[in-house]
């Protein structure tokens, strides 16, 4: 319509993207850069919104995907100059507070839980459990570290001291990021990267959210009350549209279920 009548006012328009579940790659994760880029890439691209808002419910995952998604969401923002706004719902920790950071600014509700600046691996020993059963398990390998961390065998300290060299790696990446996107908002004197995590107003008070907010209320008051949302999400399979579900899915709910438990949800 404004092509023939161009004196007709448009009202502004955003961008909403909805990055719920846990990061990671497959069918057992919600988030990946492979699924979203499509639809941030037209978040972005379709016409000229005023704003892009990130709908964030996500206790994280992976930290090489959060990164992706990141700098994706940053280099379309900084290519097209258009502000990005996150607004978290029950949680961005971890890989899901590392895709806020992605945001110009951050809002949570009171209640929302933020942070989680850490990096954890987990596993499990099942060598003495075997060795009860008198199970012999038979490993041959060519390189010397290529059955590191194997749950099976004893473990290594050796082996433990390398996992601990790669989480400080990834740790420092992550810190980074956050400082780089954060910049002089972080309160200073505090560790915020320690792992722990902060609900609402402290959020706010550490440098970690700019301020209490849900989206639609935060959108009228900064563009209009006749601002209008341009939802964007993954294209579903017509399987997946017709309620079909996998194992691969169901062992993915149950494991997204245990991630967001982490943190009482």
């Amino acid at each position: 319509m404004k092509r023939f009548l161009p004196f007709v006012k448009t009202p502004p328009v955003v961008s909403l993207l909805r990055l719920s579940g846990s990061i990671g790659t497959g069918n057992r994760s919600a988030l990946s850069d492979e699924a979203l880029a499509p639809m941030i890439e037209r978040a972005f691209r379709r016409g000229k919104p005023s704003a892009v808002a990130l709908l964030i419910n996500s206790p994280g995952g992976s930290p090489v995907q959060s990164s992706l998604i990141g700098a994706r969401i940053r280099r379309l923002a900084e290519e097209k100059n258009v502000p990005v706004l996150a607004f978290v719902e029950d949680v961005a920790a971890s890989g899901g507070y590392w895709l806020a950071a992605a945001a110009d600014e951050i809002y949570a509700d009171e209640s929302s839980i933020l942070g989680s600046i850490g990096v954890i691996s987990a596993g499990f020993g099942a060598h003495v459990f075997l060795a009860r059963q008198g199970i012999e398990r038979r490993v041959y390998t060519a390189g010397t570290s290529k059955s590191m961390l194997d749950p099976f065998r004893p473990e290594n300290p050796e082996d433990v001291e390398r996992l601990k060299s790669m989480l400080q790696q990834i740790h420092g990446n992550f810190i980074t990021h956050i400082k780089t996107r954060r910049g002089s908002k972080l309160k200073e004197g505090e560790d915020l990267f320690n792992g722990d995590i902060w609900v609402g107003a402290q959020a706010v008070e550490a440098g970690l959210a700019d301020g209490i907010a849900h989206m639609m209320p935060h959108l009228k008051e900064r563009f209009g009350k006749d601002v209008r949302l341009r939802r964007y999400g993954p294209r579903r399979s017509i399987m997946q549209r017709f309620g079909a579900r996998i194992v691969g899915d169901a062992l993915g709910a149950i494991e997204e279920r245990a991630d967001f438990a982490r943190f009482g949800l």
